[in-house]
């Protein structure tokens, strides 16, 4: 049970990471989110058998974790946990498509394994790109940059309040389960008759918990809208950021990168 405590202490990481102060994470907002979402629709872009192509990609979430300090176990951690709902998305390709594809001169596999192994390279790139968003960026500079192109203000608070009170929820989850296991020193996790009235201690105290955010918030002046802060124009370098990072995707999308690479190794024409 303490590894469940600590994991839901440690769910706030991502927003701690991004207050570091690297190069990464002094690039504009706008700059960030526009990157991340053209990495994310030229990822899903991809057909379904495509595997290799999609390699050349992961060099972006490499090289940004490098750059921006970021360390790989909380990443790969949170990866793994969304890693199942991944695979259950695909595991029945290889079932109802069975039909031989070669994907090497030497090596032919069923082509329901060669798209599942693509929708789980896509889901894994996608989520780590999101991930890394927020690592590099804070969920408040990101509804910033969403400020900026005219999304819906509901919207923006909405996705704030959210993400804000799945934290809240998950540190009153850890308190009540770290009094539990005082209370029960001896008890592997929580037992099965005890299930409902911890369930009902935490929705009383989640509600409390959120009436008192709430009366927080009115008592700073809140009215319903999310304050973001002023707008502060782009660089030369934000730009160049956007730029390049988009000229690369465009270039993995359009030619077949690691095709000209074995053919350079090989020698082939």
């Amino acid at each position: 049970m303490a590894k469940v405590i600590e994991s839901l202490y440690n769910i706030r990481i991502l927003e701690e990471l991004s207050e570091k102060r690297t190069a990464i994470h002094n690039i504009h907002p706008l700059a960030k989110v526009l990157t991340t979402f053209i990495f994310l629709m030229v990822t899903v872009s991809f057909e379904k058998y495509e595997v290799s192509t999609l390699l050349p990609l992961i060099f972006y979430p490499v090289v940004i974790m490098n750059l921006a300090d970021i360390p790989l176990k909380p990443i790969f951690k949170r990866l793994v946990a969304v890693s199942p709902f991944i695979i259950i998305i695909g595991i029945f390709n290889p079932l109802f498509d069975s039909k031989p594809l070669a994907v090497l001169p030497w090596l032919t596999v069923s082509a329901g394994w060669v798209s599942f192994i693509s929708i789980l390279l896509k889901g894994l790139l996608t989520v780590m790109g999101v991930f890394i968003l927020i690592a590099t960026t804070g969920m408040t500079k990101i509804a910033y940059a969403l400020t900026i192109m005219r999304i819906p203000k509901v919207f923006i608070l909405q996705l704030i309040l959210t993400y804000r009170y799945i934290s809240v929820l998950a540190e009153e989850v850890a308190r009540t389960l770290c009094a539990y296991s005082l209370r029960s020193p001896f008890t592997k996790g929580v037992r099965f008759r005890e299930w409902g009235s911890l369930t009902g201690q935490l929705i009383i105290r989640t509600l409390d918990r959120a009436k008192r955010i709430y009366n927080s918030m009115c008592c700073r002046g809140f009215t319903g809208e999310y304050s973001t802060g002023n707008v502060k124009k782009m660089k030369l370098s934000d730009i160049a950021y956007l730029a390049g990072w988009s000229i690369y995707f465009l270039i993995i999308r359009y030619v077949d990168v690691p095709a000209i690479i074995g053919l350079l190794i090989t020698g082939s024409n």
